[in-house]
């Protein structure tokens, strides 16, 4: 269990109407080193009211379709009490038009309920580390919307290693997917990630995903989740 005094610890609120699923994200998340669920709700109006009165989260994770007031409405109205917040939405839903309105209104993340709950937990660490929590192919739908406005960059020097490597992590493998593909440590897989970190100028995975589609550094191309 996390120790509520260590300042090194990511509180988190849940807003989810599942009751299943947010008890389950709840177990889950207040059995890790680095995150505590602090509350659960159900509606978004409760979650209004607690955030005026008691010590703002970190993180709140947000479902979509709410009663009442919608997951997006709520972040908009959340980000103007607790501007310190970061939202991520967690649905089902992965619509365009859901994704931008939920960026647009505050959101720093935007996750599928399907996620595996060990790839929802780095996605949460890369917000930790100043990153975006989304899911590749979801980063995907977001920078699109400005991939007019891009301007695409070459000489990144990759070797064929680093741009197989990138390649397999756009097609949504793991560190471990990936080891194995290649029949190479996940040390080895880890080293050369950060490599491509280094000469790509990102700082996580959605950033160099994000950039590999976009500016055509792999032939690759992401995976939609069945």
């Amino acid at each position: 269990m996390n120790d509520l005094n260590d300042s090194l610890v990511t509180r988190i609120w849940i807003i989810e109407d599942d009751a299943m699923f947010a008890d389950s994200m709840e177990k889950m998340l207040n059995q890790t080193d680095d995150f505590v669920c602090e509350h659960v709700f159900r509606q978004c109006e409760d979650a209004i009211k607690m955030i005026k009165k008691e010590i703002q989260p970190d993180v709140v994770l947000m479902d979509i379709g709410l009663p009442g007031i919608s997951g997006i409405e709520g972040v908009a109205q959340m980000k103007e009490v607790a501007p310190g917040t970061q939202f991520v939405m967690l649905t089902i839903y992965e619509e365009d038009e859901k994704v931008f309105k939920a960026v647009c209104a505050g959101a720093t993340g935007y996750l599928v309920k399907n996620s595996q709950f060990e790839e929802i937990v780095e996605k949460l660490n890369d917000l930790r580390l100043g990153g975006a929590a989304m899911s590749p192919h979801i980063a995907l739908k977001v920078l699109k919307m400005f991939a007019a406005m891009s301007t695409p960059k070459t000489g990144y020097h990759l070797s064929p290693r680093e741009t197989e490597i990138l390649g397999l992590m756009v097609e949504g493998l793991t560190q471990k997917q990936i080891a194995d593909r290649l029949f190479i440590s996940q040390h080895t897989v880890l080293s050369h990630i950060k490599h491509i970190y280094e000469k790509l100028h990102v700082h996580t995975c959605t950033e160099a995903v994000a950039k590999a589609v976009i500016e055509h550094l792999t032939t690759r191309t992401p995976t939609t989740p069945n």
